[in-house]
């Protein structure tokens, strides 16, 4: 459960990215990919003004998250057990939350991404306290980020984020793609935050067949960027 909502947390803090810098006023859908360190998470995307929804499967589990920035809010649904968590970022001072963050933003011209025109521009931001975000967007004329590529640091860590989009296509999206489901059960968010800090079931050990010592159980490597070649981006 806590490698899943660190993966979570990660998406919504890459799509908080994408919306500080540049929000579209036009609806569309497309693929999308996030790949950060941990791990790489596809499946399709739904936009309109304010409001997002992003479906991924990780481990064989779906999870779709929907940010509603009209309301000020983050949910994120597990379609299988029909329960979802709720965040107010404003409210928690959470980290998906970069209205405080200063943006410096520089045009480096145009590039064709995915059979799509867009134009490159190179991306700082520097938050309150010290955090850093930098790299690169590839912005379309309608304002559809269909790339970005970045590096976020902190005084404890750093962390690399790469998104695309593709199979762009712009139209009118189903309203209800946005919204909960009515069948669905609202999870305590205290419940959640033990669940983090009381551990994962994936890194459970194995008892040995003597019945005595428990042997850790080997983590199986997973695709994604290392740290150590991410910070040339914010040279």
């Amino acid at each position: 459960m806590r490698a899943k909502l660190c993966l979570w947390v990660m998406g919504m803090m890459a799509a908080g990215v994408v919306n500080a810098v540049q929000e579209s006023n036009i609806e569309y859908s497309a693929d999308s990919y996030l790949e950060t360190s941990a791990a790489v998470m596809e499946g399709p995307a739904y936009f309109a003004p304010g409001k997002e929804r992003r479906e991924y499967v990780m481990d064989g589990i779906t999870m779709v998250n929907i940010t509603r920035r009209d309301q000020n809010v983050i949910w994120s649904l597990m379609p299988e057990d029909k329960t979802y968590m709720e965040i107010k970022p404003s409210e928690d001072n959470s980290s998906t939350d970069l209205s405080g963050y200063q943006i410096e933003q520089t045009r480096v011209g145009p590039e064709t991404v995915n059979g799509v025109k867009t134009t490159k521009n190179k991306i700082i931001m520097t938050g309150p306290k010290g955090q850093k975000m930098g790299g690169f967007m590839w912005i379309t004329a309608e304002g559809i980020v269909v790339k970005m590529d970045a590096i976020a640091v902190d005084k404890k860590s750093k962390e690399r984020f790469k998104t695309e989009l593709k199979n762009l296509k712009i139209g009118r999206q189903d309203a209800s793609l946005f919204e909960i489901p009515k069948d669905f059960t609202k999870m305590d968010m205290g419940s959640i935050g033990s669940m983090m800090l009381g551990g994962d079931d994936d890194d459970a050990g194995e008892e040995d067949a003597d019945g005595g010592e428990v042997k850790p159980k080997v983590k199986e490597k997973k695709k994604g960027f290392g740290f150590k070649d991410a910070i040339d981006l914010l040279r």
